[in-house]
Protein backbone atom coordinates (compact mmCIF):
# COMPACT_ATOMS: atom_id res chain seq x y z
CA UNK A 1 0.00 0.00 0.00
CA UNK A 2 0.99 3.75 -0.24
CA UNK A 3 2.07 5.36 2.03
CA UNK A 4 0.26 8.68 3.25
CA UNK A 5 0.93 11.61 1.16
CA UNK A 6 2.69 9.11 -1.63
CA UNK A 7 -0.06 10.19 -4.47
CA UNK A 8 0.49 14.23 -3.77
CA UNK A 9 4.47 14.21 -3.56
CA UNK A 10 6.11 15.51 -7.14
CA UNK A 11 7.67 12.97 -9.06
CA UNK A 12 5.76 10.20 -6.35
CA UNK A 13 3.45 9.54 -9.78
CA UNK A 14 3.96 8.95 -13.72
CA UNK A 15 1.75 8.08 -16.55
CA UNK A 16 1.47 4.69 -17.72
CA UNK A 17 2.76 6.06 -21.30
CA UNK A 18 5.73 7.69 -19.47
CA UNK A 19 6.82 4.67 -17.07
CA UNK A 20 6.77 2.51 -20.41
CA UNK A 21 8.96 5.35 -22.24
CA UNK A 22 10.95 5.60 -19.32
CA UNK A 23 11.22 2.16 -18.01
CA UNK A 24 11.08 0.48 -21.26
CA UNK A 25 8.61 -1.67 -20.63
CA UNK A 26 5.03 -3.04 -21.71
CA UNK A 27 1.18 -1.86 -20.86
CA UNK A 28 0.60 -5.80 -20.35
CA UNK A 29 3.52 -5.95 -17.70
CA UNK A 30 1.72 -2.63 -16.34
CA UNK A 31 -1.38 -4.63 -16.08
CA UNK A 32 0.09 -7.68 -14.90
CA UNK A 33 1.00 -5.80 -11.39
CA UNK A 34 -2.67 -3.71 -11.50
CA UNK A 35 -3.67 -7.96 -11.34
CA UNK A 36 -2.03 -9.32 -8.87
CA UNK A 37 -1.60 -5.94 -6.70
CA UNK A 38 1.86 -5.13 -6.83
CA UNK A 39 0.58 -1.77 -8.49
CA UNK A 40 -1.49 0.64 -7.14
CA UNK A 41 -3.73 2.86 -9.45
CA UNK A 42 -5.48 6.16 -10.38
CA UNK A 43 -7.40 7.09 -13.23
CA UNK A 44 -6.77 10.14 -15.05
CA UNK A 45 -7.97 11.86 -18.17
CA UNK A 46 -6.27 14.91 -20.30
CA UNK A 47 -8.86 16.55 -23.23
CA UNK A 48 -10.73 13.03 -22.68
CA UNK A 49 -8.27 10.67 -23.32
CA UNK A 50 -7.91 8.06 -20.34
CA UNK A 51 -4.94 7.20 -19.15
CA UNK A 52 -3.49 5.11 -15.71
CA UNK A 53 -1.17 7.13 -13.28
CA UNK A 54 0.89 4.89 -10.91
CA UNK A 55 3.56 5.45 -7.76
CA UNK A 56 7.34 5.61 -8.95
CA UNK A 57 8.41 3.47 -6.02
CA UNK A 58 5.70 0.49 -6.90
CA UNK A 59 6.99 0.58 -10.15
CA UNK A 60 10.40 0.38 -9.66
CA UNK A 61 9.63 -2.52 -7.10
CA UNK A 62 7.46 -4.28 -9.67
CA UNK A 63 10.03 -4.02 -12.60
CA UNK A 64 12.71 -5.09 -10.03
CA UNK A 65 10.93 -8.13 -9.56
CA UNK A 66 9.84 -9.01 -12.91
CA UNK A 67 12.60 -8.31 -14.76
CA UNK A 68 15.56 -7.79 -12.21
CA UNK A 69 16.84 -5.23 -10.28
CA UNK A 70 20.19 -5.07 -13.02
CA UNK A 71 17.89 -4.01 -15.53
CA UNK A 72 16.65 -1.60 -13.29
CA UNK A 73 19.51 0.03 -11.95
CA UNK A 74 20.08 -0.18 -16.28
CA UNK A 75 17.76 2.03 -16.98
CA UNK A 76 18.01 4.22 -14.54
CA UNK A 77 21.70 4.50 -15.38
CA UNK A 78 20.59 5.63 -18.82
CA UNK A 79 18.08 7.95 -17.69
CA UNK A 80 20.65 9.94 -15.38
CA UNK A 81 23.22 9.58 -18.32
CA UNK A 82 20.95 11.50 -20.43
CA UNK A 83 20.43 14.42 -18.24
CA UNK A 84 23.72 14.51 -17.13
CA UNK A 85 25.01 14.80 -21.35
CA UNK A 86 22.16 17.32 -22.01
CA UNK A 87 23.34 19.46 -18.77
CA UNK A 88 27.09 19.21 -20.36
CA UNK A 89 25.73 20.61 -23.62
CA UNK A 90 23.52 23.03 -22.00
CA UNK A 91 26.83 24.58 -20.12
CA UNK A 92 29.09 23.88 -23.29
CA UNK A 93 26.84 26.31 -24.83
CA UNK A 94 26.42 29.05 -22.13
CA UNK A 95 30.66 29.07 -22.10
CA UNK A 96 30.69 29.75 -25.74
CA UNK A 97 28.26 32.29 -25.45
CA UNK A 98 30.50 33.63 -22.72
CA UNK A 99 33.51 33.74 -24.43
CA UNK A 100 32.60 35.19 -27.51
CA UNK A 101 31.12 37.95 -25.05
CA UNK A 102 34.50 38.43 -23.29
CA UNK A 103 36.27 38.61 -26.88
CA UNK A 104 34.19 41.68 -27.74
CA UNK A 105 34.13 43.05 -24.40
CA UNK A 106 38.57 42.69 -25.06
CA UNK A 107 38.31 43.87 -28.25
CA UNK A 108 36.57 47.09 -27.38
CA UNK A 109 38.50 47.69 -24.42
CA UNK A 110 41.74 47.86 -27.04
CA UNK A 111 39.79 49.81 -29.38
CA UNK A 112 38.89 52.20 -26.85
CA UNK A 113 43.25 52.53 -25.11
CA UNK A 114 43.36 53.17 -29.16
CA UNK A 115 41.29 56.16 -29.39
CA UNK A 116 42.66 57.77 -26.00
Amino acid sequence: MAQYGEWTQKGATLGEVTAQEEYGMSRELIIAGIEIGTLEYRDGAVWGNPYLRLLRSQLEAHIAAELGAGYLANVKNQAELRVVQKEIAATAKKLMQLQTRRTELEASLVNARKTD
